[in-house]
């Protein structure tokens, strides 16, 4: 089964590689509604949900249904721009039964349902349909559904300032990190389709994309037999957060789009057996072991750590130098405080890095 996009003969002409700010902001999102997805990103997730606002955690929910099992269209931009700001904007472009028609596709089964012109906002049978696709998927997204087709413009606003809460709430500092190899990813791609033509550069996407032979079409492994026709550009996404997902928009009226996981990089090197000793040395003791419980909940500071636990913040901070040369531990200064987060993938990675130290 395929997806099957033509491009009119022309490959060379019809491939943009470029990254999206918010195509990763949106990857990042599902990856909190589905860390089952992304195992991963496991700890990631769950440092970003205790570090939430509550107010901005249960507006990530209400709006989840735009992100979780499937993209709304206009989240994965044909035309990124280097901030989530620009692309944001254009988003702001679209007219509200474009906005509205795509927000409300979900995913039912193996197929994405989608609803044919007239759009919700005008047509009462596809508003039926809508409210019916959103009820059998809970409660939460059938509100979030009533909310957008009564009010279009109100969620619009509602759900940019969610976006650019989040950005200044986890995605700025992800998304630099991020940056990095999608640029990397993107050299190479550019490089592939400068020196070796569209087919080497699609079959550095993924195994799943390969340039039929005729040269019109590109074909996409997916559970599904559909065609669509790219009268423009087929834009590749590179992303750091959706692996393992393939995300392929190709509703009529929008220029299709690939968003595709960036290889792995290198397996990292493995932790030096003294790194692995000061761990272990760092959890013996059982007061830092308390002190990890508390800050497996959120950052603290020594003075909170010594008020919970009633013990002396000299004490507490001896314990906590011991817990920074595991690399068990992140301070940051925030203002006159010093705040102490638990470097989760590392707690994690022990039980594993133990025994590469055994093995090697």
């Amino acid at each position: 089964m395929t997806l099957r996009i033509d491009i009119g003969g022309r490959p060379d002409e019809r491939l943009r590689f470029a990254a999206s700010p918010l195509a990763e902001l949106t990857a990042m999102l599902h990856v909190l509604a589905e860390p089952g997805h992304h195992p991963r990103f496991a700890g990631w997730a769950a440092q970003v949900w205790d570090g939430l606002r509550p107010e901005l955690a249960e507006r990530l929910r209400e709006a989840e249904f735009l992100w979780r099992s499937s993209q709304a269209d206009f989240l994965l931009p044909a035309r990124p721009r280097p901030t989530l700001a620009e692309e944001l904007d254009d988003v702001d472009l679209l007219d509200d039964d474009t906005y509205v028609t795509a927000a409300l596709v979900t995913t039912c089964g193996g197929g994405r349902v989608r609803f044919p012109a007239p759009s919700p906002l005008t047509d009462p049978a596809a508003r039926r349909r809508a409210l019916d696709l959103a009820q059998a998927r809970g409660a939460r997204q059938e509100a979030f559904a009533e909310r957008l087709l009564a009010d279009p413009a109100a969620v619009r606003a509602r759900v940019r300032h969610t976006l650019e809460e989040c950005a200044e709430a986890f995605f700025d500092a992800a998304w630099a990190d991020a940056a990095v190899r999608l640029a990397t990813d993107l050299r190479l791609k550019n490089d592939l389709l400068r020196r070796q033509g569209a087919g080497a550069a699609l079959a550095s996407v993924s195994g799943a994309v390969a340039l039929a032979p005729d040269g019109d079409h590109i074909v996409v492994d997916k559970l599904q037999d559909k065609a669509t026709t790219a009268h423009d550009t087929v834009t590749f996404i590179p992303s750091v957060h959706n692996s393992p997902h393939l995300v392929v928009v190709h509703a009529p009226g929008w220029q299709p789009v690939v968003q595709y996981p960036v290889a792995e990089p290198r397996p990292p090197e493995p932790v030096p057996l003294e790194t692995v000793g000061l761990r272990l040395e760092a959890l013996a003791h059982p007061v830092r072991l308390r002190l990890l419980r508390t800050l497996a909940r959120g950052p603290h500071t020594t003075g909170e750590l010594a008020h919970l636990w009633d013990l002396s913040a000299p004490e507490v901070s001896r314990h906590l130098a011991v817990l920074r040369r595991a690399g068990l531990l992140t301070p940051r200064r925030h203002g006159r405080y010093v705040r102490h987060s638990l470097n989760l993938p590392d707690l994690t990675a022990l039980g594993t890095d133990l025994l590469a130290a055994v093995l090697r």
